[in-house]
């Protein structure tokens, strides 16, 4: 017997979530499959906000992690932006969750237990503000050591990308013109789609060249603008975006495998590799750099080091290590939106309408025509005074 005869026979309780679920371990990746009031079921330790920004766009009822959604081993964003959002998390469910429920499955999540046609799955623990908050507070006293850990990433990263940091090597041509220009690199992460819409001035403007990383190219057609140039692995971009007459760029590891490239050829259409141990969104800035940009701007990206952190992996020592070499060039977003923010308060629509009254009264008082229409009009108001008190 299947859920949904359940949920007809009992009443429905507080803190008690029905629905189908969808599984992946690859939240990303997940996130394009569901729909509103499902379940997400995910395989994800220390959750980030991007992942879980997601998981809200996408109106998801409840999330089931078989990972701890804070390790404890730094502040990770995520599970607070879930909470907040009013969706519960219920977390550290175990691998066995993969292996116990299949897509589709109706399940029903009472507390910190899952249950399928009647039987428990898993239990683990229901996160809420609390408990969010006492993770984050021990995640904080530990973060010295992620520090550490992290500086290790970034000489390591050093090492092996000198020659492409310092000197630009294995930066492969590129068809699309980009000296002289400005860039707008844009990844599907941070208050991306608001940080998009604030621009709409300044990409009418400057018309730059626009850079679409990986999904950050669905994130621009979405928008209403087509990219130039989308750079990623292509695990996130959708066939019809890549379709769009981009040049595109597959981000490979750097012994050459590109496993996004077939998907590519696939689709027959034509791509450059470029190997790197760094992010898609640090090639996508490298590029821009080499090929000889006037300016970089950011959408989406990370820029503080609780964003690297958050991005819970040690190749987001490249990212560090990219801006250092860019840092000339780079400008957030966030700052350009702040300059190209269009506001008029009201004295100063006031002044602007009375400066172009007295324009037209002085023009009109030293014309011929201008004359005239004022004869005209003053006679109009003669005649409407005597036929009032006449």
């Amino acid at each position: 017997m299947r859920l949904p005869t359940l949920r007809r026979t009992r009443p429905a309780e507080p803190g008690v979530i029905s629905g189908a679920v969808r599984l992946d371990r690859r939240t990303k990746r997940l996130v394009g499959r569901l729909r509103p009031g499902e379940i997400a079921v995910i395989d994800h330790v220390d959750l980030d906000r991007v992942a879980a920004d997601s998981l809200v766009a996408a109106g998801v009822a409840a999330v089931l992690n078989a990972k701890p959604s804070v390790s404890g081993r730094y502040p990770n964003l995520g599970p607070e932006v879930l909470v907040s959002a009013g969706i519960p998390l219920v977390d550290d469910l175990g691998e066995e969750l993969f292996d116990r429920l299949r897509e589709g499955d109706e399940v029903r999540i009472e507390g910190d237990s899952v249950f399928c046609d009647g039987n428990l799955v898993a239990q683990g623990q229901r996160q809420d503000s609390e408990t969010v908050a006492q993770a984050m507070a021990d995640a904080r006293e530990g973060l010295s050591v992620q520090l550490e850990a992290f500086a290790a990433n970034t000489m390591e990263y050093l090492k092996q990308e000198r020659d492409l940091l310092l000197d630009g090597v294995g930066v492969p041509d590129v068809e699309t013109k980009i000296a002289g220009r400005h860039c707008l690199i844009v990844v599907r992460g941070y208050d991306y789609k608001a940080d998009l819409d604030v621009l709409r001035p300044y990409i009418r403007e400057y018309k730059p060249v626009l850079i679409g990383v990986d999904g950050g190219a669905d994130a621009l057609v979405e928008a209403g603008y087509t990219p130039d140039m989308i750079v990623g692995d292509m695990d996130s971009v959708s066939d019809d975006v890549l379709r769009c007459g981009a040049e595109i760029v597959v981000h490979a590891y750097p012994d050459g495998r590109a496993p996004g490239l077939a998907r590519v050829h696939q689709l027959g259409l034509p791509a450059t590799p470029f190997p790197a141990a760094a992010t898609s969104e640090d090639i996508a800035m490298l590029i821009a750099d080499e090929k000889g940009a006037s300016l970089i701007v950011a959408v989406g990206t990370h820029a503080t080091l609780v964003e690297f952190l958050d991005k819970g992996r040690g190749g987001m020592a490249s990212t560090f290590l990219t801006r250092l070499k860019v840092g000339g060039k780079l400008v957030d977003a966030k700052g350009v939106s702040r300059l190209y923010r269009q506001s008029m308060s009201g004295s100063s629509l006031l002044l602007l309408v009375l400066s172009a009254i007295a324009a037209m009264a002085s023009a009109m008082a030293v014309t011929t025509v201008g004359k005239a229409y004022l004869g005209v009009v003053a006679e109009w108001w003669d005649n409407l005074l005597f036929s009032i008190f006449s």
